[in-house]
């Protein structure tokens, strides 16, 4: 099962943009067999999928913004093709479109993108934040209304378990809404002490307060390709380094007891 846990590498933007190929080597060598890209960090694709082939680092899904998703179609479809993944998630949406008519636009949008990429054999998903679970959208929050297939048309859900506890809901219960659609997991962890807020409340994984054992074995069962775990800050004196082996060090213990 380790092969499936993986690295976001958002989590690292700072040190990609110092030394992309360094940190891949580093984040290898502590034992993670997969990243998940987010961003080119200023390198080129063709560096990035050197550096990838030399380490032997398979890359699970890409996380790429709204505008790139719709706009600059061609490039990202060459950059998946290129790092050896078909999987494109939108991850997050600007300020101005987390209302009703933004939604509403934001999921024409996406399933119209995925009707054009799904003939290529790409997955088209979203990944949340809490916001989506603090509006409404046909009575329904808007990341419901966001998941709710049209016909045969659907995104494919990237829970953050982080996010999804942010906004008070137990992580679990909106995972096991998907079963068999979720390719990709976000696992995030936070802090017990409710005052306090983001970033502040970020932990890593096996250190806080999400229970990840019957997430993971929910995946186990229902298909789950990739386990991407994100920190977004490290408040350690070892940095995000000391983050990543925390939590990779956790999810082997976890691994035992399935």
């Amino acid at each position: 099962m380790r092969h499936k846990f993986a690295v976001e590498l958002y989590s690292f933007r700072r040190e990609l943009e110092a030394d992309f190929a360094g940190t891949i080597r580093e984040l290898r060598k502590m034992g993670w067999e997969a990243v998940q890209m987010d961003g080119l960090r200023g390198n080129s694709a063709e560096d990035i999928a050197a550096v990838l082939r030399e380490t032997g680092m398979k890359v699970a899904g890409m996380h790429v913004s709204l505008d790139r998703m719709l706009n600059d179609t061609d490039n990202v479809v060459y950059e998946g093709l290129l790092f050896g993944t078909k999987d494109i998630f939108c991850n997050s949406l600007p300020e101005e479109l987390q209302n009703e008519e933004g939604y509403r636009y934001v999921k024409r949008s996406m399933l119209d993108l995925a009707d054009r990429l799904n003939g290529l054999g790409f997955r088209v998903g979203y990944h949340n934040h809490e916001f989506e679970f603090l509006s409404k959208v046909d009575n329904r929050t808007a990341y419901d209304y966001l998941m709710l297939p049209e016909g045969n048309r659907f995104l494919y859900p990237e829970v953050d378990t982080y996010w999804v506890q942010y906004a008070e809901i137990n992580p679990l219960s909106v995972i096991q809404r998907f079963p068999d659609k979720m390719p990709i997991l976000h696992l995030k962890d936070m802090k017990a002490d409710k005052k306090l807020t983001y970033p502040e409340s970020l932990a890593e994984i096996g250190t806080g307060s999400i229970d990840f054992l019957p997430i993971l074995k929910w995946g186990e069962a229902n298909g789950t390709e990739w386990y991407v775990v994100e920190q977004d800050r490290s408040f350690l004196t070892g940095g995000m380094m000391e983050s990543y082996q925390i939590s990779f060090n956790n999810l082997l213990k976890l691994q035992e007891q399935l």
